[in-house]
């Protein structure tokens, strides 16, 4: 396996891991304390996009990256940024009103449906050991998960369903401004040379979009917004969700997307459902048993086992940091 494939399963694994403290930093530490998923998506998005542009400005090829760019491909970045907060208001919403461990399961349908859209959209599965591989991850998550509590709100698990909708859609977006396309990943497009636009200038310019489009949301809705009028006990989950279940994981994920294109590394980042459980019965007191154990071990294996599945048209490449 070359180097290249490996730094882009390791990335897909980071930003399935970063994505998987946001629930716990949100229904944890900051929804407790008085403020809902508005107001939260409004000051993780300022504190990712904060991080974001202090990443890029300490590179210096990303700032002459940044100084290329056309103001089409920044419009495109922007829109997909702002796209992003489909998927995270309705998850957060969810997670609001049923359980953590739920909204993780509905949620783990996305890899199917991103695999299924990258047959016509882009760099899709080959063979069957990938989509078995698939198959043992989504069966690995329901055993992970557990069962439903009775009485789970039905308008929960509506807005918790519409998640891995969106957020398909908006992996194959990052995916394509990376230079994935029908057959290829966006590094066999570049030859080795990495995402068209780098994963700093990118992450800076997607997680703005996202940001303004938060902001919007939470002015329509005349949200308590200003620093005064949040509690200082949400802080400390509030900068977590920012930097953590933000700034790395999408950064992360797109880096990843660029190596081994949006279907692995979507595969890949499905350890997101394995975090989620392990923090909740960690730091929230949620229940243990052996099951989930055991469907955390086939999460892992599934993940695994599909990066025996090895295109023939994977090269050695030049690797650019994330």
């Amino acid at each position: 396996m070359d180097r290249r494939r490996i730094v882009g399963i390791g990335l897909g694994a980071l930003a399935g891991a970063a994505y998987g403290t946001g629930p716990l930093f949100f229904k944890g530490y900051v929804y407790p304390v008085g403020v809902d998923w508005i107001a939260m998506l409004v000051w993780r998005f300022a504190f990712a996009t904060l991080v974001s542009w202090i990443w890029l400005f300490v590179q210096p090829r990303a700032r002459e990256s940044l100084r290329g760019l056309d103001r089409r491909t920044v419009a495109r970045l922007l829109f997909t940024g702002a796209f992003f907060i489909v998927n995270a208001s309705v998850y957060y919403a969810a997670i609001e009103q049923i359980d953590i461990s739920l909204v993780a399961l509905l949620m783990s349908a996305y890899p199917a449906l991103v695999a299924v859209l990258s047959l016509r959209l882009g760099y899709k599965f080959e063979g069957k050991l990938a989509w078995g591989s698939l198959a043992i991850v989504v069966f690995g998550t329901v055993l992970t998960i557990g069962g439903v509590n009775p009485g789970t709100s039905q308008g929960g698990i509506v807005l918790a369903l519409l998640s891995p909708v969106a957020y398909a859609v908006y992996i194959l977006l990052t995916a394509w401004m990376a230079g994935e396309r029908p057959g290829q990943t966006a590094d066999m497009r570049s030859r080795g040379k990495g995402a068209e636009v780098p994963p700093p200038v990118a992450g800076a310019i997607m997680m703005t979009g996202t940001w303004v489009a938060a902001l919007v949301i939470g002015l329509v809705a005349r949200e308590p917004l200003l620093p005064t009028q949040i509690p200082s006990a949400a802080w400390p989950g509030l900068v977590g969700i920012g930097v953590f279940a933000a700034a790395i994981a999408i950064q992360a994920f797109y880096a990843s997307a660029a190596r081994i294109g949006a279907a692995q590394a979507s595969l890949t980042a499905t350890v997101e459902p394995v975090v989620v459980i392990i923090l909740g019965i960690t730091f929230l007191g949620e229940a243990f048993s052996p099951i989930r154990a055991v469907g955390a071990a086939v999460v892992l294996a599934g993940v695994l086992l599909a990066q025996f599945a090895t295109p023939s048209e994977y090269r050695p490449v030049v690797l650019e940091e994330p």
